[in-house]
Parts: C-alpha cells; sequence; structure tokens
C-alpha cells in the first residue's frame, strides 16, 4: 500500500511541488505556472516529479485562483448572478460602509458591484431584527423573477435583513426558486455568514456566489485529469485559516480559500516554529510577485475575522472600503509588491519606484530572455551578482545582457549608473518589506525585536538578513527547503472547519447551559463533516469561542470560551484594556456570536530531523565580487554539500536548485542540526551603505 503525499501550491510565477515518500524522505519540484491555466501548472508538476498517481494517497493543493479572478487576472470572466434581497435595499451592495478609501479624494472611485443594478432585486416580506416575521415572503414575485431569469443566470444569491436571527425567508425562496429553476445553483447568506451588518454579509455571499462556478469548474477540470492519470487518493484544499478541507466542501464556501497559497507558508512557520519552542516567529515569504509576511505567537498565526479581497494597498496596508468584504477567518497576512519580477520605475517626480506592476511569470523578468523588457528585482540582484547564472535547478538561464540593457535604460533617466541603480532598487525592496514587518508586529503592539524571521519562497533568503538587520531582528532561520517551503505547509496543515451561531444579548442574560446547548449542536454537525471526510473521532480537537463588545460598539474582540461566562468576561476585560487601554466598568457587555471550531489532526512528516552536529568551517566552492554599496570578494558554498554545524562567516552566498542565500559582510551564519541555516544578525543595523 502506497502512501505518497503530495503538496501543490500555484504561485503568481512558479508552481511548487513536495512528494513526501513512504520512508518519509522528500522530492520538491519548481515549474513555471501558466496563469491563464493553472491546473496545467498543477498537471505539468506531477509529471516532472515523476511520480506514479496511483501510488498517491494524498494531493493538497493551494491556489489564488479566487484573488486572482477579483483583481481582474488569470483571463477569468466574473459568472451571470442574479441577487434576491428585500424591498428598498438593491443597493446595499453598492453603498456599503461609510469607509473612504481616499480620506480626502472627493473623486474616488469605489469597487464596482460585483453583481449590476440590472441583476438585483428587491422582494417583498420582512423578518424584524429579533426573528418574528413582520411581513410574509412574496413567493408569487420570487416564482416569477426565477422563471425570468433561470437561462440567464450561472446563481442565484438570496440575501434577506436578520436572515441570521431567522433564515425562514431566504429556505422559502430557495425552495420557490427550485421548483422553477431546479437546475439553478443558489446561495443563501444565512448558509455562508449568519451574522448581524447587512452590507458584510451580503458582500459575503455575493463574493461566494461568483466563486462557485469558478472553483468548482476548475477543481471538476483538476479531478478529472487526475482521474485519467489514475488518481483514486483525496484531493485536499488549503483554507484562507490555514486548515484544509475536502475538494467537495471547498466547493461549498469557496470564499473561505481566497488566500489559501500564502496560508501555507504561514502554517509551515508555525509548525516549525513551535517545535523549536520559539514563541515569537515571523514568516517571510518572498516569491515572484509579491512578498507575504505573517506573525506567529506561541505556534499560533493571528486570525482576522474578515478580509477585503482585491482591495488597494498602500505600502502593504489595506486601504479599507477599497475591496469586497469577506467574512471568513484568515491569517493575518500583509502582502507587499516586492517578488522576484516587480518592476522598478521611474515616477512623473523623477523618483525610482519598485511596484505594483510585475512582470510574473510570463513574460518575467528581463534575465530570464522570454520577452521582458523592464528592469525587476531579480535583475537587479542578477548584475549586483547576487544571484548564479541560472535559477530552478538550471532550469532558467540568466541572461547578463539583457538584465544590463534593462537597468541602464532605467538608470539613465536617473542620472544613476548601472549598479547604482540595481543596488536602489534593493533597498527601495527591502525597505517595503521590513515596511510590512513593522505592520504585522508595532501596528498590532508587537516588538519585532523579540522576534526571530523565517525567511523562505525563492528570494526570501536573498533579503532575509538585511531586512533583519534593518529591524533590529538577531535571528533569522532559513529551512531546507526555502523555495518550496509553502508547498510544504500544505503536507503539515491539519484538517480544520468552523461554524458560528448569533447570539446578540447582554452577559447577564446569558446562562452557560444554554450556552452549552447551542455550542453541542454546532460541535454535532463539525464532527460529522470530519468523520466524513476520514478523521477519526479521537484526532478531533474542538474549541469554542464568544464575540463579545460593550454595548453599542461596532467591533467585536474573540474570547476563547471554557465553559464559565465569569472567566470569559474577564478574559474580555483583559483584551479590552490591551487593546484599547481602558475598560469601562458597569458598562453592559454582549456577546453578539459563539463559534465553534473543529480541527482534524493528521500525521505530519518529520522536517526537523537531527543530525550529528560537528563544528567545522567548510570550504567555498569559489569566490566572486558582490555588490554592498561597493564590490566585496563574496565566498560561495553549494547548499547540499553544506553539513551540520558548518559555520560560515559573510560576505557569502550559498546557492541551492530553488533558492539562493546571502549572508552579508560582518554577520555569521551556521548550520543547526536539523539543517537549518541559522543567520545571527547584530543589532547594530547595517554598516556598508
Amino acid at each position: 500500500m502506497h502512501n505518497i503525499k503530495i503538496g501543490i501550491d500555484i504561485g503568481g510565477t512558479f508552481t511548487d511541488i513536495v512528494v513526501l515518500r513512504d520512508d518519509g524522505s522528500f522530492k520538491t519540484f519548481k515549474v513555471l505556472t501558466n496563469p491563464k491555466e493553472p491546473w496545467i501548472s498543477f498537471i505539468r508538476g506531477i509529471e516532472v516529479s515523476g511520480t506514479q498517481l496511483s501510488n498517491v494517497h494524498i494531493i493538497v493543493h493551494a491556489t489564488t485562483l479566487g484573488s486572482n479572478l477579483l483583481l481582474g487576472q488569470v483571463g477569468l470572466e466574473i459568472p451571470n448572478v442574479t441577487l434576491l434581497t428585500n424591498e428598498g435595499f438593491v443597493d446595499i451592495l453598492e453603498i456599503g460602509r461609510q469607509n473612504r478609501p481616499e480620506l480626502y479624494n472627493l473623486f474616488f472611485k469605489k469597487p464596482k458591484p460585483l453583481i449590476p443594478r440590472s441583476r438585483r432585486f428587491g422582494i417583498k416580506g420582512r423578518i424584524s431584527a429579533d426573528g418574528t416575521e413582520l411581513e410574509p415572503l412574496d413567493t408569487e414575485s420570487v416564482k416569477k423573477l426565477a422563471s425570468e431569469w433561470c437561462d440567464k443566470t450561472d446563481v442565484f444569491v438570496v440575501v434577506f435583513l436578520h436572515s441570521y436571527r431567522n433564515p425562514k425567508h431566504e429556505i422559502k425562496a430557495k425552495e420557490v426558486i427550485k421548483e422553477v429553476c431546479p437546475s439553478a445553483e443558489i446561495v443563501l447568506s444565512s448558509e455562508v455568514d449568519p451574522q448581524p451588518k447587512e452590507y458584510e454579509r451580503m458582500s459575503t455571499a455575493v463574493v461566494n456566489a461568483i466563486l462557485k462556478p469558478i472553483l468548482s469548474k476548475y477543481l471538476t477540470i483538476l479531478k478529472n485529469e487526475l482521474l485519467k492519470r489514475g488518481f483514486k487518493g483525496k484531493l485536499l484544499i488549503m483554507q484562507s485559516n490555514g486548515g484544509i478541507v475536502s475538494s467537495d466542501k471547498a466547493i461549498e464556501v469557496p470564499a473561505a480559500f481566497i488566500e489559501s497559497g500564502p496560508a501555507a507558508g504561514v502554517i509551515a512557520t508555525a509548525y516549525t516554529s513551535k517545535a523549536l519552542n520559539i514563541s515569537y516567529a515571523l514568516s517571510f515569504d518572498m516569491g515572484g510577485t509579491t512578498a507575504k509576511v505573517a506573525a506567529i505567537l506561541d505556534g499560533e498565526p493571528l486570525i482576522i475575522p474578515e478580509f477585503e479581497v482585491g482591495s488597494q494597498t498602500h505600502m502593504g496596508r489595506l486601504i479599507r472600503g477599497s475591496g469586497y468584504v469577506v467574512r471568513y477567518p484568515f491569517i493575518d497576512l500583509v502582502e507587499v509588491s516586492a517578488g522576484g519580477g516587480t518592476i522598478a520605475w521611474v515616477d512623473a517626480g523623477g523618483a525610482l519606484r519598485v511596484g505594483p506592476m510585475s512582470a510574473g511569470a510570463d513574460p518575467g523578468p528581463a534575465c530570464y530572455g522570454r520577452g521582458g523588457t523592464q528592469a525587476t528585482i531579480t535583475d537587479a540582484n542578477f548584475v549586483l551578482n547576487r544571484l548564479p547564472n541560472t535559477l530552478a535547478g538550471g532550469k532558467i538561464i540568466l541572461k547578463r545582457d539583457l538584465a544590463t540593457r534593462a537597468l541602464r535604460k532605467l538608470g539613465e533617466s536617473l542620472g544613476l549608473d548601472l549598479y547604482e541603480t540595481a543596488y536602489a532598487i534593493i533597498r527601495i525592496a527591502n525597505t517595503l518589506m521590513s515596511k510590512a514587518i513593522r505592520l504585522v508586529t508595532i501596528e498590532r503592539g508587537l516588538d519585532p525585536r523579540k522576534f526571530t524571521l523565517f525567511a523562505f519562497g525563492g528570494a526570501g533568503p536573498l533579503h532575509a538578513a538585511e531586512i533583519a538587520m534593518e529591524l533590529g531582528i538577531s535571528k533569522v532561520i532559513i529551512p531546507p527547503y526555502p523555495g518550496v517551503f509553502s508547498a510544504l505547509g500544505l503536507l503539515l496543515a491539519d484538517y480544520r472547519h468552523e461554524a458560528l451561531i448569533s447570539i446578540l444579548k447582554p452577559v447577564d442574560e446569558l446562562r452557560e447551559e444554554s450556552i452549552e446547548v447551542l455550542a453541542s449542536k454546532l460541535e454535532d454537525k463539525l464532527t460529522s463533516m470530519l468523520i466524513s471526510e476520514g478523521i477519526p473521532k479521537n484526532r478531533i480537537r474542538i474549541m469554542r469561542f464568544l464575540d463579545m463588545r460593550y454595548r453599542g460598539q461596532e467591533y467585536t474582540i474573540t474570547i476563547p470560551y471554557r465553559d464559565s461566562l465569569h472567566n470569559a468576561i474577564n478574559e474580555f476585560l483583559r483584551n479590552h484594556l490591551l487593546r484599547y487601554g481602558f475598560t469601562i466598568p458597569g458598562e453592559v457587555i454582549e456577546v453578539t456570536t459563539l463559534r465553534v471550531t473543529a480541527i482534524g489532526l493528521v500525521d505530519k512528516p518529520n522536517i526537523l530531523r537531527e543530525t550529528i552536529c560537528k563544528s567545522y568551517e567548510p570550504k567555498p566552492i569559489g569566490h566572486r565580487e558582490v555588490y554592498f554599496g561597493e564590490w566585496v570578494k563574496t565566498s560561495i558554498y553549494h547548499r547540499e554539500s553544506l553539513k551540520a554545524g558548518a559555520r560560515i562567516e559573510g560576505p557569502a552566498i550559498i546557492e541551492s536548485n530553488d533558492s539562493t542565500i546571502l549572508i552579508p559582510p560582518g554577520l555569521k551564519a551556521y548550520v543547526d542540526c536539523h539543517n537549518f541555516i541559522v543567520i545571527e544578525v547584530k543589532r547594530s543595523g547595517s554598516h556598508y551603505h
């Protein structure tokens, strides 16, 4: 019986593949991503790995298909969706909230509504905020609309006011639509997001409705291609919260998978930092298109309850009100346009800028020789001799003349020579990525100097040490497979399901017995889902949470609930004081939502195998001049030849098939007993300019 597992992460530039064999050994592979038909990259990756699919037990997949669609990429068309809501409320989607993306711009444009007004319809009928029926649903109007729009609609989405309290009208509307249009796909807001706030619930339901046919089509093609090639195992999908679910469950709530690719790397960092007893860890993933950062405390990534997909960003910070709200748990990630393929350019004021445009996988950086003519971060690194002549295990041969031409052209408009231009690009990119780390630490009330930086992705280890120097971070850790670490994270993720129920009551009116009844119902539902996915009961862990706030507040704090309201209140007060700097004695505290998370534990590969550690100084395979503000003779090493205990002094470059590691002048590094490379960073900051 073969028990091979595969993790496949489709990124903007590369698709990464990790094959875990029966004996616990790994094989890693990279192929260029086909952005228009990502499933081709998936199948190509498996073919390149040489794995017989009939021998594969599990494939875990991460995809950015959802975010690509809503960012207008991938050549995907938004499906035809028809919205049914309460009479007089068809413009909720357009009105949204009063968050202005640009506070002082009187002419700013809100994001284009995902459903045009011509496909949004108001229906008579009303449920009150306490769940009682004020006006019966006009089923005849629903029937007429369903009949008229059946052949012109891919998905019907039904969003009625206060359906989180009483979904009766939404359920009835679904029944009526099904009678008239039996093959219709129908999304109910009470099923995807049963919480207060009508705009957020409508936006979440609409994003689900739009993604459903896209993800369904993609996964159907993928499954058929896998079946053709003899695959009989399970296809699992990574969620934005860092958990995995079956592909069938993924289709039910596709909005939960929008940021699944970036989440995989964070899970790998969380697992590794916990195993190494590192309480404060930063996940730093720099790939070909973007750089992504997340904070991890005691082995757990920080989670946020909602996300704006397709929104604009400023220096890594999401601009509220510029995207589409999705109310699902997401790992708290900050993403900046600073990947290897990010384009450098000169703005109208004559200043050098880096990003947000990217050369992506096609045509890619100028030095790839695939038609790209604009200077990118990769071109700058290559001209400064920080990169070898080939990447991805020799698959990409870099062309110095093309990189030089692109950078010289850019430098002419700046009055800089070739190397000054390239070095300026690197320094700006590092500043952008340092800003991202500040966002997930300082802006969350955390001190970055307490953290260890885990650097991965094809380009992460090339920039990590200089970024750590800028921020006062004392240690950088680079895993054995940095270029495919996110794909490895897919094989380290547990199953994860979430369910919630709206409560909206003052804490004084609640009883622990009533919470127990509600929680038990949710737990039974989630446990059944995990058992159906093949998780034994003794491998299921349940966690309960309460969303709490002071009466009148808009935002809540999520508090772990362990069968004691008294303890939950104390925890809320403590968290409120930490977050806002005050509490309000005597003010009514409300519970808005009960949440239950069920985790199905999976067997994880051993990526922390301890080997014999004997300190030694390896001999470099050669030297080359590398630019650090001036040309410095730099030692070159092969990653594969470095054994545990190796000690290296900078300046040095360690080359491997999937990444390049830079150790700047004055820094020291060593290979630890788990075969991780640790760079010790001076706190005083950079000494070269």
